[in-house]
């Protein structure tokens, strides 16, 4: 039997280093390890800071093979994380090169991920002109996701978005998304539900692990005997971190340290915030490689992850909850909807009202002071982790794949 030859649009892929990335390279392996061709086209790494990563240029064309994976980099126009329109142009110069380049790729069927809602546009159009099947793989809902941040406030931009993206659910052979609630909400459009298929995030639990604590960090940054919340991703305006370093400046505990690591827009905000409240309890570190997320996750004592509390978000299930799970760190979730659900009935962690500092630490005193409710949140995180395992999902998808073809 011939193997099956998957064609892989996507604006994020290692070294990159957030979720995107992390979801797509994970399967992609276990795909190859099933005997399938995998290519994927992705654009030279610069996320999140929109500058190019060290060793690599912003070339018309380049390729590399990673794991097994043939990995095809395209020019686009890279501008930083900060202005809708210079992000839109982004978007858009991607999807033409992307486009441009499959035409010379071998393929069975093409998988395009979304957001952002344009690498879909490439798919979809190298799908016409190859007349091959194509998966549209939801991660976000756009426009909705920009238009509840106030991202972008052009009623006829939003308006013009929100017809692409049910034109392309529409043409779409399959449809994966990442949540319950994201099939519900498509299928409310009018979206068939039988080419909707459910594959959540995950984690990798054979690199993901319960470990002790790397001492040099600690030491590094003067963190030894303390109990740390720690964040580590982007800085958006979707995270509502700004409240997060608000309410450090009321934690009395002086064993209590708030450690954030990455960039994003809102960085700046943050770093300008922590700096006129004077505070002596914040760490701010830059991004860190891929391979270190792990030491880093293993010297914090809990694992915060919050979004703000607005009603899209109910929708979605943060990644970090996995990898955090399956390094048994209690979960500070700050998120409503499908995600509480989740970490309460795995008991992985405490849920706090989104946005609200009172709620957020009544509920941090309670992880730090109940030993007994702290070790049963790490046990839950376990189980979860072994629920969600990247190996499992990653075969669901397969599954799925090959059935559209």
């Amino acid at each position: 039997m011939k193997p099956v030859k998957l064609l892989f649009f996507t604006d994020n892929f290692p070294p990159e280093s957030n979720a995107p990335a992390n979801r797509t390279y994970e399967h992609c392996i276990e795909w190859v390890k099933k005997g399938a061709e995998v290519t994927v086209i992705t654009c030279n790494p610069n996320f999140p800071e929109g500058k190019l990563f060290s060793g690599y240029k912003n070339r018309l064309y380049r390729t590399e093979m990673l794991d097994g994976i043939k990995v095809v980099r395209v020019w686009s126009y890279i501008t930083p994380n900060r202005g809708t329109l210079k992000r839109i142009l982004d978007y858009i110069s991607f999807a033409i090169s992307s486009f441009i380049a499959s035409l010379f790729h071998k393929t069975d069927i093409i998988i395009a991920t979304s957001p952002q809602l344009f690498t879909a546009v490439g798919g979809y159009l190298s799908a016409v002109v190859r007349r091959k099947p194509w998966i549209m793989e939801v991660r976000d809902l756009w426009p909705e996701s920009i238009k509840v941040l106030d991202a972008l406030d052009n009623n006829t931009i939003l308006d013009r978005l929100e017809r692409l993206v049910q034109f392309l659910y529409r043409k779409a052979t399959g449809i994966v998304v990442v949540t319950d609630r994201f099939k519900e909400r498509l299928m409310e459009d009018g979206i068939n539900s039988e080419k909707i298929h459910v594959v959540k995030n995950g984690v990798n639990i054979n690199r993901y692990q319960e470990m002790e604590p790397v001492k040099s960090l600690l030491e590094e940054h003067g963190l030894s005997g303390k109990f740390i919340v720690g964040y580590i991703g982007t800085h958006g305006m979707a995270h509502g971190l700004e409240m997060i370093i608000n309410a450090a400046a009321k934690v009395n505990d002086p064993n209590v340290h708030f450690l954030f690591v990455g960039h994003g827009a809102y960085k700046n905000r943050m770093l300008a915030l922590k700096e006129k409240l004077g505070l002596q309890n914040v760490t701010m570190l830059d991004p860190i490689p891929r391979e270190e997320v792990q030491n880093y996750l293993s010297i914090i004592s809990v694992a915060l992850i919050p979004l703000r509390r607005l009603e899209t978000f109910k929708t979605v299930i943060p990644s970090k909850i996995f990898e955090s799970a399956a390094m048994a760190k209690p979960i500070l979730l700050g998120v409503e909807g499908e995600s509480k659900e989740i970490i309460e009935s795995y008991r992985a962690g405490l849920c706090f009202i989104p946005e609200d500092e009172n709620s957020f630490l009544e509920k941090l005193t309670k992880l730090k002071q109940n030993k007994e409710l702290y070790q049963e949140c790490k046990e839950g995180g376990l189980l979860l982790a072994k629920d969600f395992d990247r190996k499992k999902l990653a075969d669901k998808m397969f599954s799925v794949i090959e059935d559209t073809i």
